[in-house]
């Protein structure tokens, strides 16, 4: 049995396999039966036109085109019954852990407020019947796609929120059960929320520990299961991802970058961000290596 591995036989380019979201169009044109596949990320998958069967840990479900489908990254099993349907076809946005946890993150008053009233239990395959939102949502994706321009990240990520933000609102209980693996506890919210809104603060572990009310075992030990890295491997790379858009978007000069980002140095600053991207500062802002 063929074993499909999405989102890196998904795509054409090597480099989309590596962006954070991914949004596809997927065509079935003949019959599949009982493909494995593996999905290394989140998906939805948009279907336009058609059925196929899918096989989970818990349940079998048939995706169609009157409903959107929500699946947890993980195996399943997979199959297509062209000769008595129409073609298959639907948009797939794969999108990893991390873009849901940012989501929850940022939606966490609403959530914390909707759990309250809602008992959920976490599930690996989620259907919403498509309403009118969703049908003009989905023909917005397809408009997007057929432009000629690739979609930027930016663009990306507000179409993925702007769905997630949609069936939040407006079908809380089911969709708060897609939180799966990246349930957040008020433990973990405290943290990010200390850790991201004081990035720039030079803050040591021992502080933002303080902080959050925890020792700096115990906060270092709950960041990196919400990160998977440590808090100075996370924050480095963060404050390399800032230094990188001020130096390309804002025309920022090196020399005023570091001081703003907690380096002691601009040497140390430069030997940072050359370790981090491999060139230094002042070549990375030329035409030749800014990088969406």
């Amino acid at each position: 049995m063929k074993i499909l591995h999405l989102p890196s036989e998904a795509t054409s380019e090597d480099k989309s396999n590596l962006d954070s979201i991914i949004i596809y169009p997927f065509t079935a044109t003949r019959s599949t039966l009982r493909e494995k596949a593996i999905l290394s990320r989140n998906a939805i998958s948009l279907v336009i036109s058609g059925e196929k069967s899918m096989t989970f840990t818990e349940t079998t479900v048939h995706p169609n085109d009157k409903e959107i489908h929500f699946l947890s990254a993980g195996h399943c099993i997979a199959s297509i019954d062209i000769s008595t349907q129409k073609v298959f076809k639907s948009i797939l946005i794969l999108f990893d852990d991390k873009e849901l946890a940012d989501f929850f993150h940022d939606n966490a008053h609403l959530i914390e407020k909707s759990s309250r009233t809602h008992k959920v239990e976490s599930a690996a395959y989620i259907a919403f019947e498509k309403d009118a939102f969703i049908s003009h949502y989905i023909d917005s994706i397809q408009l997007i796609l057929e432009c000629s321009a690739p979609l930027s990240d930016q663009m990306k990520r507000i179409k993925l929120r702007e769905l997630l933000l949609y069936l939040l609102e407006n079908h809380t209980r089911r969709f708060l059960a897609f939180k799966n693996r990246v349930q957040l506890s008020s433990v973990e919210v405290t943290i990010s929320k200390v850790v991201e809104s004081n990035l720039l603060d030079n803050l040591s572990i021992e502080e933002m520990a303080f902080l959050c009310n925890l020792s700096a075992s115990t906060f270092k030990r709950q960041f990196k299961k919400i990160y998977s890295e440590s808090p100075n491997t996370w924050i480095l790379a963060q404050k390399m991802k800032l230094a990188a858009d001020w130096l390309a978007r804002n025309k920022e000069k090196p020399a005023t970058i570091w001081f703003r980002l907690g380096f002691e140095t601009h040497s140390g600053f430069t030997k940072a961000f050359k370790k981090h991207f491999g060139v230094a500062p002042k070549d990375y802002a030329s035409p030749l290596t800014v990088q969406e």
